[in-house]
């Protein structure tokens, strides 16, 4: 099959605003499930405490158990420590902002790279802003979708080393103010926690949190968490779910059309919102395994990371449905 060289390019604005309009306006009751959920703290506190443990059980064992330890346990702590800072970044913890941070900066502790605060500042973007390539820092740079394109290997790679090819991405985002006293303190505290860490628990202590980060976010079955939230994998339609079992080990994280279309409801109410409104929900194309899809993003030359929709449109809502296979959503006829 011949390689893509563009992204598909729409005219129409993202599809999260209208749906959300229309829900509130036929299931009014549904702003009842916005708010905080304080509880998720002590999920946080557990989730690094987990981590750290295993750091200390790990930090005198064989390589191939840290490596192992790594892929099993690790991956799936680090990757709930992921959902639960992107809960901070959308204030679903706290009342205040600040300490929402904390929280974030606390959570990032065990992933070894900084990422809490500036994770905040663009996953934020990506909702107001999703599909815009300036702002929205979960397309890929033009460059590396014709660099990785529908090729396995480079597919492979690019799962392998996912989170330096997001480190490229903020370049373009101009608009986008990359460093404040926050972003400054969860680099002090991340420093503070490697030094500390290296010390008590040593070169393979070190390594497993470093492997338990790239294995949760790249080449494992989690990594395909993010080709099933916005990439193309069946039609047009630019938001999917994931219904699978390991929602509850990833906090309902792949209930991400739920979450688009109201992201101020805490994780533990995302299922709720598909249960009131099943109508909108349901007709839509979801997954409902993260391994299948992996398998499927590395062997399927379909899909490549061309495999995206991309708009000028900031803002402007359209009356277009994406569930509404019958239009030509592109602009068409």
């Amino acid at each position: 099959m011949q390689a893509k060289k563009d992204f598909i390019h729409a005219t129409y604005s993202e599809p999260h605003r209208i749906r959300t309009k229309e829900i509130l306006k036929e299931f009014p009751g549904m702003r009842k499930l916005i708010g905080k959920n304080p509880l998720t703290i002590f999920a946080i506190v557990a989730l690094v405490a987990f981590q750290l443990v295993l750091c200390w059980l790990l930090s005198d064992q064989s390589w191939w158990l840290v490596v192992g330890a790594a892929y099993i346990l690790g991956a799936f702590a680090d990757h709930a420590l992921f959902v639960m800072i992107h809960e901070c970044a959308h204030r679903l913890i706290f009342k205040t902002h600040s300490a929402n941070r904390f929280a974030g900066i606390f959570a990032n502790i065990p992933l070894i790279f900084p990422s809490s605060v500036s994770f905040e500042t663009y996953h934020i973007k990506h909702h107001s802003f999703q599909g815009v390539h300036e702002l929205d820092g979960d397309l890929p740079n033009y460059w590396e979708a014709k660099l990785i394109n529908n090729f396995f290997i480079g597919k492979v790679i690019w799962l392998l080393f996912y989170p330096f090819f997001q480190l490229f991405r903020f370049s373009r985002m101009k608009e986008i103010q990359p460093f404040n006293k926050w972003v400054g303190l969860n680099w002090l505290v991340q420093i503070a926690v490697i030094m500390a860490i290296s010390l008590l628990f040593g070169t393979k202590g070190i390594s497993f949190l470093i492997l338990s980060f790239f294995f949760s976010v790249g080449l494992h079955p989690l990594g395909a968490r993010w080709i099933q939230e916005h990439y193309l994998t069946k039609g047009v339609q630019e938001t999917y779910s994931y219904y699978g079992v390991l929602n509850t080990v990833a906090f309902n994280v792949g209930y991400h059309n739920e979450h688009h279309d109201f992201p101020s409801v805490p994780w533990n109410k995302l299922p709720q919102i598909r249960k009131d409104a099943p109508e909108f929900y349901d007709t839509l194309s979801y997954h409902t395994s993260w391994t299948k899809l992996f398998f499927r993003f590395l062997f399927d030359k379909e899909i490549s990371l061309f495999s995206r929709i991309v708009r000028t449109n900031r803002g402007k809502v359209s009356l277009v449905d994406e569930s509404r296979p019958d239009i030509d959503m592109l602009g068409g006829k």
